[in-house]
């Protein structure tokens, strides 16, 4: 079974938003669910800092043993930081995908759309768990 934080918000397409301490910025990264799925990750290619993504634009790729995937932006807006330490260690999404294993941190054009995407009870139903 998933571990599905109640704080945070999903897309279907396994990715997670979670609230940061800086208004209108969230943390992105996979769910646990995501990255059972994959397998053990052995590299992630990001975007750069000051990057514009629009909602359910690809972000990057992350290439597991078993398969290579695409990465969508939940939300529409501008990347203020990249998680570095996943350079060095791309398998921190396995072992704390909502933790350490965060992807990038994102200035919400909108942040009032982050209430747009799927609870955690919804994601759960999403998956079937």
């Amino acid at each position: 079974m998933s571990n599905i934080p109640k704080d945070l918000r999903y897309t279907a397409d396994h990715e997670y938003a979670r609230k940061t301490d800086a208004a209108g910025v969230v943390h992105v990264g996979i769910t646990d669910y995501a990255q059972g799925e994959l397998g053990d990750v052995v590299y992630v290619d990001l975007p750069k800092v000051g990057a514009v993504l629009d909602t359910k634009a690809v972000f990057g790729t992350i290439e597991a043993v078993k398969a290579v995937s695409e990465l969508y932006c939940p939300l529409a807006g501008v990347v203020v930081e990249v998680n570095g330490a996943l350079e060095k260690d791309p398998a921190l999404v396995n072992r704390d995908p909502y933790g350490a294993g965060w992807m990038i941190k994102l200035r919400l054009k909108t942040p009032s759309q982050l209430d747009a995407l799927l609870s955690a009870d919804a994601y759960k139903q999403h998956i079937g768990e």
